[in-house]
């Protein structure tokens, strides 16, 4: 089974539970709307293109500051389409490296979706290339602090894309057209009160940090405690999250 499709079928499970779950991921969402706002960005563009909607976190910060003429959707998984109809856009069901773009929108945006592409750095020259004049790229995915504490466990993330701030610049260094307004990282820490809450989080919002492995009875209990005496804090557990994001523009 091919990643996307994994990934694919991960999210659409967690589709209902997502928003309650995802708080940082609904916290980058805002952040990233922001700051695409506090760079210049125009209060009113012609075409606007998100990949990886999901359940329309990004959308809707997108939209409490922003208005678009015509505004494109993407996802994985078809269940987004209810993200697309709730404020009337279009939707193309499929992955971002294998589906048609719209040509030429003036803003191509996407939040905690990078991680999960190989070489990013190909998709975010890609993506800059296919602006209209003048347009902005808005973009946002995790570096490779994201969930360290799993890591540290033997349980890595099971995402490709896991890329910091510097690397993300780096891969729009090469064209002459781009300027870079925002480039930054930041870490973010949930606290648990078990690692079995940890997990559940990570299964609610669709991220399924150890897809690699069978989970038994046995594995389950020395892994929370493997946890606890590594990591707990005052009875509880940390989940570090490590967001990163891009603010650029097409010189016009």
């Amino acid at each position: 089974m091919s990643l996307s499709t994994r990934i694919a079928r991960s999210f659409g499970r967690s589709f209902e539970s997502y928003d309650q779950a995802a708080t940082p991921q609904l916290r980058i969402a805002e952040n990233l709307a922001e700051r695409l706002s506090r760079a210049g960005a125009p209060t009113r563009f012609a075409k606007g293109f998100e990949f990886g909607c999901g359940t329309g976190a990004l959308t809707r910060a997108l939209g409490a500051r922003f208005a678009f003429d015509a505004l494109c959707l993407n996802d994985l998984t078809m269940q987004a389409a209810t993200t697309a109809q709730s404020v009337g856009a279009g939707f193309i069901a499929g992955d971002i490296r294998a589906i048609d773009w719209p040509e030429r929108p003036d803003l191509i945006a996407s939040s905690s979706v990078l991680q999960w592409i190989e070489a990013p750095e190909t998709l975010i020259q890609r993506l800059a290339k296919a602006l209209n004049k003048a347009g902005w790229l808005a973009l946002s995915g995790f570096g490779p602090a994201q969930f360290q504490e799993l890591s540290r466990l033997g349980c890595p993330p099971q995402a490709p894309g896991l890329r910091d701030a510097q690397a993300m610049r780096d891969a729009l260094a090469a064209l002459p057209d781009i300027t870079v307004f925002d480039c930054a990282q930041t870490q973010q820490t949930l606290w648990f009160d078990t690692p079995r809450d940890a997990l559940r989080h990570l299964r609610e919002t669709g991220v399924n940090a150890a897809a690699s492995r069978t989970w038994g009875k046995r594995d389950l209990h020395d892994f929370s405690a493997r946890y606890i005496r590594r990591f707990g804090q005052n009875g509880r557990v940390p989940l570090s999250y490590h967001p990163v994001w891009l603010i650029a523009q097409k010189r016009a």
